[in-house]
């Protein structure tokens, strides 16, 4: 699916909305939706977006799922939101409209690589922690390297990325990992 690739690699959907209570910004659904449309058209591609209401106990929570479709082929990820039907200021509907977009916008963040991450200064850099983080982008690259199907390369292709959390040199090395992969498995 060489299309969600090209716009994953090509898709700019910077954290246009700030948040003057907690100080940060972030992207919303619609700036992500915004952002990708013209890609979509670009490369005759569809992107659905879903919501299912669903319950564990007695928590109560909305997954959505975002489905990336080309032609006859199609690729999905699915993220989920609780919902606290009884959240000061806001009524019923507006708990379910709220988790239903925080679902459907972590979704589509999986799906089209997205990082929406704190800046690199909170990520625990003890030497601990780097060794274990070595030890994971091994067994990361490892599944890219033994992908079959353009399927199966691009959920190791996701998994590397989200783990890469932005940092641009392990970005490299699973690009290139992927890139030397897509090569032998001809697509």
């Amino acid at each position: 699916m060489k299309e969600l690739i090209a716009i994953q690699a090509e898709l700019k959907a910077p954290k246009g909305q700030f948040n003057s209570f907690g100080k940060y910004s972030y992207r919303s659904c619609e700036d992500i939706l915004e952002a990708v449309k013209p890609l979509l058209t670009k490369y005759n591609a569809t992107i659905l977006l879903t919501d299912e209401v669903k319950s564990v106990g007695e928590h109560i929570y909305i997954e959505a799922t975002a489905i990336f479709q080309v032609k006859d082929t199609s690729i999905s990820v699915r993220a989920q939101a609780g919902i606290n039907p009884n959240r000061k200021g806001m009524d019923v509907a507006q708990s379910y409209g709220s988790s239903s977009s925080y679902s459907r916008k972590y979704a589509l963040a999986g799906l089209l690589l997205l990082d929406d991450n704190k800046d690199a200064d909170t990520k625990d850099n003890s030497e601990e922690n780097r060794h274990s983080d070595t030890k994971k982008l091994d067994i990361l690259i490892a599944n890219i390297n033994k992908a079959d199907s353009i399927e199966e390369l691009i959920e190791a292709n996701i998994a590397a990325y989200k783990f890469a959390n932005g940092d641009e040199s392990i970005q490299r090395i699973v690009l290139e990992a992927k890139d030397a992969r897509k090569e032998e498995i001809g697509v």
